[in-house]
């Protein structure tokens, strides 16, 4: 064979070889494609972007785009973004954040009122006290709820029995705590109520978002005041009836599965585990109040529609989706945040199937649902201050409570270093702190 018909043939058959991998990738790739037809691929032209400083880690955002979106009617391209949105929001649908993320946004009125969206849903019945936290001054509804996550009380079943008479766990105070607690020590000889005191639990949101405004309305005003005084009082007593190795336990969750404490309060990731392992020997409910109310610390996502949205439309639809009882069930078992809206009738399905979960979740909704609920915010402008902010916090209980320093002297030291780091900030309230213009007043 000569030399030009050999490799006139050798081309032949790579073009073949070429088309037959062709054809081998297209049978592959086919369910994919028809599945795209129904609008659903992330790379599709007329995908809404949907920016959120939520959910970014792999795996999260993973469920979020493979299970939570799958459901909806159109094209969604999800873009969690390592908790910072971009400086410009052009091509953007739909923005997912914390209520500090839209903070400035707010400001310099970048979101549409999405006031008519959430009347549109009030059959939803949204957490009124979280739906509150979406406005502003002036009465622009600045995001709607979408997702909660929060600190609740959680106890050993066992406890149950020494619950002072006619106290009532959705609706306990302080003082019954203690009660409680007291209970507990005359007849076991133990202090059974644990906090998460150890160096990495989150004692200082316990302060910050609980005992002080439920005490003084507020987290940094009042401060040293007579009210925050009775407060300190309070919990000396309330540690009189705390298991010393609270000391050593960052997540009140483990505590309870050892049985060092029967009485605990943490965040919700912290005691998953524990009810998780084991449903039937734990109770969750809401934190307790104070004089002003029954505070508790709101780490609250929302959504919020940019003015140069592609789609006000479709971002219209997602939040409606989104805010489905039965998806917000789906995003607690997925991603862990718990739903704003009322279940009502899923409640007892989801309960069967996921009886610890279930716990959990009705506590937060009876939390955030209360009749006195005063809902707090995480701190908000504190810059690369807000570990020295936390510190405050911290080392007040320490030396009030661990070493039993007079009060006046320890608020009178800690609110100049307070002041000291709010004024260096600039940093305004944050709710429930009445607004300031400047920076929010130690008082």
């Amino acid at each position: 064979m000569r030399s030009g018909q050999r490799n006139q043939k050798q081309s032949l058959n790579i073009s073949k070889t070429f088309f037959a991998l062709l054809a081998i990738m297209a049978l592959a790739s086919a369910p994919v494609f028809a599945h795209a037809q129904v609008a659903k691929s992330p790379s599709s032209l007329n995908a809404l972007v949907f920016e959120s400083t939520q959910l970014s880690p792999a795996g999260e955002a993973s469920k979020m785009r493979n299970i939570i979106l799958k459901d909806f009617d159109a094209a969604v391209e999800f873009r969690p973004n390592d908790n910072q949105f971009r400086a410009q929001l052009n091509g953007v649908g739909l923005l997912g954040g914390m209520h500090s993320d839209f903070v400035e946004l707010g400001k310099s009125k970048s979101l549409y009122d999405v006031g008519a969206i959430l009347t549109k849903l009030e059959k939803r019945e949204f957490s009124k006290s979280l739906s509150n936290l979406g406005g502003v001054a002036g009465g622009q509804q600045n995001y709607i709820p979408w997702m909660q996550a929060t600190y609740i009380m959680a106890a050993n079943r066992k406890a149950l029995e020494f619950l002072p008479r006619g106290a009532d766990l959705n609706r306990l105070s302080y003082e019954q705590l203690i009660e409680w607690g007291a209970e507990i020590k005359s007849a076991t000889g133990k202090e059974m109520i644990g906090l998460p005191v150890g160096a990495n639990g989150l004692l200082h949101r316990f302060i910050q978002g609980y005992l002080l405004p439920a005490y003084t309305g507020g987290t940094v005003r009042g401060f040293n005041s007579n009210e925050a005084r009775e407060m300190w009082k309070m919990l000396r007593r309330l540690w009189q009836q705390t298991n010393p190795k609270s000391t050593d336990y960052s997540e009140m969750g483990q505590a309870l599965l050892n049985g060092d404490a029967w009485i605990v309060w943490d965040h919700t990731a912290r005691l998953k585990d524990a009810f998780s392992e084991h449903p039937g020997d734990f109770i969750a409910f809401p934190a307790p109040s104070g004089p002003k109310g029954r505070a508790f610390m709101a780490v609250l996502a929302g959504l919020a529609i940019p003015k140069n949205t592609t789609d006000f439309a479709t971002a219209e639809r997602l939040i409606e989706y989104l805010s489905r009882p039965e998806v917000q069930l789906t995003t607690l078992q997925e991603v862990g945040f718990f739903p704003v809206v009322e279940l009502k009738e899923l409640a007892d399905g989801f309960a069967k199937k996921n009886p610890g979960l279930s716990l959990l979740q009705y506590a937060v909704s009876s939390q955030s649902s209360a009749t006195d609920a005063l809902p707090v915010l995480l701190p908000i402008g504190l810059g690369d201050k807000g570990g020295e902010f936390n510190t405050v916090y911290r080392l007040t209980f320490s030396q009030i409570v661990l070493r039993g320093n007079d009060i006046d002297e320890v608020l009178g030291k800690q609110s100049k270093r307070l002041e000291q780091i709010i004024s260096l900030q600039n940093t305004p309230c944050w709710q429930p702190d009445a607004p300031s213009d400047g920076p929010c007043p130690i008082e």
